[in-house]
């Protein structure tokens, strides 16, 4: 039986796409045949040249603007939309030190980012009756770590609900839309923090890995996961072969989650 997922020629714009989860989700789109389009605040030298890079800060308005704007210009619209772009730069120290700053930098990135895009780009996928739409979470919306993501978390699980709202709405009209919820990945920022705390712990790269998954609760797998393996999920998910599949969230954290 062939697997083919048959998204050779779609059109999709994947959000953050330059590192991490977002260049695995764009490499493996390339690979299916897909169209990309994809943002970063910085395009980088090693940029594929049958991928269009936008610049964009999609923390505001203005940056979304700019990018709805060009997916249309460039591809006539989108049949797949990928937000992946999100983070966190507040400092640690619990809730007393969460400005209305911090708060608003949390919301605007990981957040209004996708609802921003959203709004701007589902017009067109409506008018056409079909299109795909995942948001990527996190775990920490389930399981936040009080000393550094509060408001991280609480911004994911706003998208959460946003998300599962959004569905209810637009899959009577042929849009699908998902949420998938990584754990810890071990991207580029990760390594380095493990790589940190092994300094300070006067351990090896694996012993800084331990620190990071013991202060998680633990990570059954034994490992985190790898942003190949989100971006492998993301692929079927955006596929015919997942049809009839949304409204839900698909959690991949290693088995971090105690409960099902």
């Amino acid at each position: 039986m062939s697997f083919d997922l048959e998204l050779t020629g779609r059109r999709a714009l994947v959000t953050g796409g330059t590192k991490g989860v977002g260049a695995a989700v764009v490499e493996s789109f390339r690979n299916a045949g897909v169209r990309v389009i994809t943002t970063a605040r910085t395009i980088p030298d090693s940029s594929q040249e049958d991928v269009l890079y936008i610049a964009a800060d999609l923390a505001t308005a203005e940056g979304c603007k700019a990018v709805a704007d060009a997916a249309i210009e460039h591809f006539g619209g989108i049949d797949i939309i990928v937000n992946v772009v999100g983070g966190s730069t507040a400092p640690g120290g619990g809730f007393a030190v969460l400005s209305d700053s911090e708060w608003e930098t949390a919301i605007n990135q990981n957040l209004m980012s996708a609802v921003r895009l959203d709004r701007a780009l589902l017009p067109s996928m409506l008018e056409q009756g079909a299109g795909v739409v995942i948001h990527v979470t996190s775990i920490q919306h389930e399981l936040p770590l009080p000393e550094s993501t509060t408001a991280y978390a609480a911004a994911k699980a706003a998208l959460s609900t946003y998300s599962k709202s959004l569905s209810k709405e637009v899959t009577p009209k042929g849009i699908r839309v998902m949420r998938v919820s990584p754990g810890w990945i071990e991207t580029e920022a990760a390594v380095r923090l493990a790589e940190r705390l092994a300094d300070q712990a006067g351990t090896d790269y694996l012993g800084g890995q331990k620190i990071i998954m013991k202060s998680l609760g633990g990570i059954p797998l034994g490992r985190p996961t790898q942003p190949q393996e989100v971006a492998d999920l993301i692929t079927f998910l955006v596929s015919s072969r997942a049809a009839s599949i949304t409204g839900t969230e698909f959690v991949i954290d290693g088995g971090t989650i105690p409960t099902a």
